[in-house]
This record gives C-alpha cells, sequence and structure tokens, in this order.
C-alpha cells in the first residue's frame, strides 16, 4: 500500500513539475535552491511562505482573471502573448520568475528581472477602444501587480498549508511583493494590506469586462489545453479560483456566482486539490504536519 502511495506521488508531483517546471526544471531549481550568494529574502519573510505553497496554483489563475477586466493590460496579453498556443511555456516562465525573486541569488534575481522588463520593452500597441497602451507603463505594471498580490494574497488564506498569516505577516507579505515590483518599474507599490485594498479600489473605475477579457476567461475556466484525465484537478482549481473573486467581478467577465454552492462545494474542491497538489510535489521525507517544502513552487 505505501509502494502504491509512493508511485502515485512520484507520478504525480512528476506531472506536476514538469508542467509548472518545464524541461529547465532541475537546471533552473539549481539555479535557484543549490547556488550560493544573498537572497532578496531571509528565510523567515512572508513572501516565502506563501510562493512556496501549492496554493498558488489557484492563486496564479485568479490574478489573471483579475488582471483581464483592465482593457489595457488585456490588449497587451490579446496581442502578444502566446497563452493560447503556448500556455505551459507562459506558466514555466511566471513560475521560474516568483521562484528566482523569492527564492534565488540575487544576481539571478536581477536578471530575471532585466529580462522581464526586456520583454515588457516590446509590448505596445494600440487597444480596440483606441487608446495607446505600453506594457512598460508604470500605472499598467502597478495594475498586474496588485492583481497578482491580492489573488496570491487570497489563496493562501484560504488554502495555504498551516496557520493563515496574520495582520502583521500580511503586511509583511504585501511589503516583500513591493520590493520586487519596484525593481520592475511599479512607481510607488502598496506596501501593506489596507494600502493594497485601497489600491484595487483606486483602479476599480478603469476596469471593464471587455469581449477579449470574457473570451480569456471561458479559455482559460472552460477550454484549457489539457489531456483527459487532467480536466478534472484542473476544473477543481478553475472552482476555487472562480470563487475567490469578488463579487463585482462576475457579471463583467461572465463568472457565475452561486455564494452557497462556493462555500461549500467549491471550498472542498479547492482544498481537495491543493491538498493533493502539495502531497505529490513534497518530498517523502517530509514529516506530515510540517511546513510545505520550498519545492512545492
Amino acid at each position: 500500500m505505501i509502494s502504491g502511495a509512493g508511485e502515485v506521488r512520484a507520478w504525480l508531483g512528476g506531472h506536476v513539475l514538469q508542467r509548472v517546471a518545464g524541461p529547465e526544471g532541475p537546471t533552473r531549481r539549481e539555479q535557484i535552491f543549490e547556488a550560493e550568494g544573498e537572497r532578496w529574502f531571509a528565510e523567515d519573510r512572508p513572501i516565502r511562505r506563501v510562493h512556496a505553497d501549492s496554493s498558488m496554483f489557484v492563486g496564479g489563475l485568479r490574478a489573471l482573471l483579475l488582471q483581464s477586466l483592465h482593457p489595457l493590460a488585456m490588449a497587451g496579453v490579446a496581442g502578444h502573448s502566446d497563452f493560447r498556443h503556448d500556455p505551459w511555456g507562459r506558466l514555466q516562465r511566471t513560475s521560474f520568475f516568483l521562484a528566482v525573486t523569492t527564492f534565488g541569488p540575487a544576481t539571478e534575481a536581477e536578471r530575471a528581472v532585466a529580462r522581464v522588463k526586456g520583454v515588457h520593452r516590446q509590448v505596445r500597441g494600440v487597444a480596440p477602444d483606441g487608446r495607446p497602451y505600453d506594457a512598460s507603463d508604470p500605472h499598467l505594471l502597478r495594475w498586474v501587480h496588485v492583481a497578482e498580490v491580492a489573488s496570491f494574497l487570497a489563496a493562501f488564506q484560504r488554502y495555504g498549508g498551516g496557520e493563515p498569516l496574520d495582520a502583521h505577516e500580511r503586511d509583511g507579505y504585501v511589503a516583500d511583493a513591493a520590493i520586487v515590483a519596484e525593481k520592475l518599474g511599479v512607481i510607488d507599490p502598496p506596501r501593506t494590506e489596507a494600502e493594497l485594498v485601497e489600491a484595487m479600489r483606486e483602479y476599480r473605475p478603469e476596469l471593464a469586462g471587455t469581449p477579449e477579457a470574457r473570451s480569456a476567461a471561458r479559455y482559460l475556466l472552460l477550454r484549457p489545453p489539457l489531456p483527459l484525465p487532467a480536466r478534472v484537478p484542473y476544473s477543481a482549481i478553475a472552482l476555487a479560483a472562480v470563487g475567490l473573486m469578488p463579487a463585482w467581478t462576475r457579471w463583467p467577465l461572465r463568472l457565475p456566482y452561486l455564494p452557497a454552492a462556493e462555500a461549500t462545494v467549491g471550498r472542498l474542491a479547492g482544498h481537495g486539490i491543493v491538498t493533493t497538489i502539495r502531497w505529490a510535489t513534497r518530498p517523502p521525507s517530509t514529516a506530515p504536519g510540517t511546513d510545505p517544502d520550498r519545492r512545492d513552487t
């Protein structure tokens, strides 16, 4: 029985890590976790706890849905991203950036930031509503950052391993994330949870459910490029992500709003899939009840 469980763990964990880290996963692990050098964040910082947890799968999908509500951000994704044709490549690049800036040596983190900034300089154009967009625009960068931090924090608070962050730790997480944001070009990122909430409120008049945003939501939630065996666990992640979306986002994106179902079936599905991923990607030697190993990232 134990042997069988070990085989399931190895198969599922390998499959998840292959999708998230890609074929360069082992090499990148050396770059991030095994290389010597000072890190941006000490081991006791909240950002390490949040970004190491499997709840990031739910938070990442929520962030994509939330970010799509800004018409200029969505125009940049629609016009320059290959998320429909190469979604796993995009996931792997995002996963590497989060991992290296959170856990990697400062030199590698700086290189990752420089690469992203180089990509941003090439992403510019005109949105369907006639407004120009530029991915290097600090105001647009700030929206992307706010949506990500709010989503990762919300997902960890509901589905993270161990105890949720307390108020001091939540402020610490937002402050940690602001360090990376500033290096990417974000001006005045939120540094406390209260500032994060206020930033979200400030952006709301700019947000709208465009046809491009609704199309992206349908694709991400209903038509992901996955083999049939992976559709059921992905559906649980999608259900959990939608359940974390603010009520005011539902109609613009044509997302269902079923509070009773989300509070019961949705949460059970979310906890189930996040716990399964955490179990599968944790090294077999990790004792039950301990914090998730950083390899969850």
